[in-house]
């Protein structure tokens, strides 16, 4: 896996940028009629595990694959719900319509639209999208920025923070197995604050500078390919648990800085 670049060769960036921002207004367009609504149902795709998935999920990748019909019908595709499509182009869009359902289906606005852009060596480029709040963080391809109601501001995140004065964020209390909860808490037990649920929100919050770690397990590529650009693009480290790669997701660590990353390494080493 390389790092991420300004372009990629044979591709022209600011087209494939354009097809982005074409998906992420589609999804929101298809998912906010949803947001809240009485009329929300939830289904489980897992029955000996409750893993909810809506129609909103549904229909924003639905709508997210027509415009790649439509702009990039070369490319390849990979979706939470539907699934991978093979392409002829060496590309690969990352498609996770709603990257936090629990949150959705509760109401809360931690959830966002994740696209991811892969050149089957690593991701290029990725976006971070909360329609509700209509945030769009967008990294890679020469970009790190953040749109917003506050207008548009450059993402970095913050330096300086030791591992005793960090903000560590994650989505579950009970992270993965019994091994993988024991290393989180050891983390956690070091840094100054810890908060739950964040979902695709905190690798958000990490790029902008307001916090310091993010430790998760158990993540599909698709959880991980458009939060990982960002956080790169924003001078971020983002690897597995052993320091690898971790684009194909699994046990993953988003570190604001080389000596964070260190740090909290060691320590999910044991």
């Amino acid at each position: 896996m390389h790092s991420l670049t300004d372009s990629i060769p044979g591709h022209d960036a600011a087209s494939l940028i354009r097809t982005a921002h074409r998906m992420a207004d589609a999804a929101r367009d298809a998912i906010l009629p949803h947001f809240r609504s009485d009329s929300l149902f939830a289904d489980n795709k897992r029955p000996a595990d409750f893993d909810p998935v809506t129609e909103a999920d549904r229909a924003a990748e639905r709508a997210m694959r027509a415009i790649l019909v439509e702009d990039r019908p070369q490319d390849g595709i990979l979706g939470e719900e539907y699934g991978s499509r093979q392409g002829v182009s060496g590309l690969t869009w990352i498609l996770d319509p709603i990257d936090g359902t629990r949150a959705f289906i509760s109401g809360a606005t931690s959830w966002g639209v994740l696209i991811g852009l892969s050149d089957g060596q690593g991701i290029r480029y990725g976006l971070i999208d909360q329609p509700y709040t209509r945030e769009r963080f967008e990294g890679g391809l020469g970009q790190a920025r953040l749109a917003g109601p506050m207008g548009e501001r450059r993402l970095a995140v913050r330096h300086g923070v030791d591992l005793d004065q960090a903000t560590l964020l994650t989505t579950f209390p009970e992270i993965g197995t019994q091994a993988e909860g024991d290393a989180f808490r050891r983390v956690a037990a070091r840094v100054r604050l810890t908060r739950y649920g964040l979902d695709c929100y905190a690798y958000a919050l990490l790029a902008l500078g307001q916090i310091d770690l993010v430790i998760e397990a158990g993540l599909q590529s698709y959880d991980i390919a458009g939060p990982l650009a960002v956080v790169q693009a924003a001078g971020g480290i983002v690897t597995d648990w052993r320091g690898g790669p971790a684009h194909e997701g699994g046990q993953v660590i988003a570190a604001a800085s080389p000596e964070l990353h260190r740090a909290a390494l060691e320590l999910l080493r044991g």
